[in-house]
């Protein structure tokens, strides 16, 4: 598994998602339950996770869609 996208937004992460779930990109998002732990201000990052077959096609689909991506 391979990080691909990282961000404090909830929309982001949902829409980079349903992107990828639409491209049949199986996507683990992880830090999902932190905004309990941190109070839910958005200051710990969601971590999005591909498997490393689908990253390169994944972080394609991201820019294309002007969202943020790790390399």
């Amino acid at each position: 598994m391979l990080e691909i996208m990282r961000s404090t937004d909830p929309t982001e992460i949902a829409f980079a998602s349903a992107l990828l779930s639409g491209e049949d990109i199986e996507v683990f998002v992880l830090d999902v339950h932190m905004s309990v732990l941190e109070g839910s201000i958005g200051i710990l990052p969601r971590r999005m996770l591909v498997r490393r077959a689908d990253a390169e096609r994944a972080r394609i689909v991201l820019r294309d869609n002007k969202l943020p991506v790790s390399e």
